[in-house]
């Protein structure tokens, strides 16, 4: 069954062709690695929640922007033995491919499918 990576993170709204261009270079390697898709959103009907939200998850500031990510393995093992190859990758680095965000507020888990229609 497909495995899912999921990613939410604030991202300065004036580095929104930054992002762009980051998540432009990383998808090709994801999927080199053997991902089947990469998907990369940019919010625009984040509201803020009163005890939990996206914003709140992600301490967004006034100047951000929410973005909403997942990747689609075809199983959790090929995930896990993708990472660390990805995580090596000399493409990935902060130098060939700078994060236009704080990486310390990346929200990231893996899922398993359990329903797809």
């Amino acid at each position: 069954m497909q495995y899912i990576d999921g990613f939410v993170a604030a991202v300065p709204t004036e580095n929104k062709e930054k992002y762009i261009q980051h998540a432009t270079l990383a998808a090709p390697l994801f999927r080199e690695y053997g991902a089947l898709k990469v998907v990369e959103c940019w919010g625009d009907d984040v509201p803020d929640g009163k005890l939990t939200s996206f914003p709140l998850a992600v301490k967004k500031e006034e100047n951000e922007t929410v973005v909403f990510s997942w990747v689609v393995w075809p199983s959790r093992e090929v995930r896990d033995a993708a990472w660390p190859k990805l995580m090596a990758d000399p493409r990935m680095t902060s130098q060939a491919n700078p994060m236009p965000f704080d990486g310390k507020r990346l929200i990231y888990g893996g899922f398993q499918t359990i329903v797809e229609m």
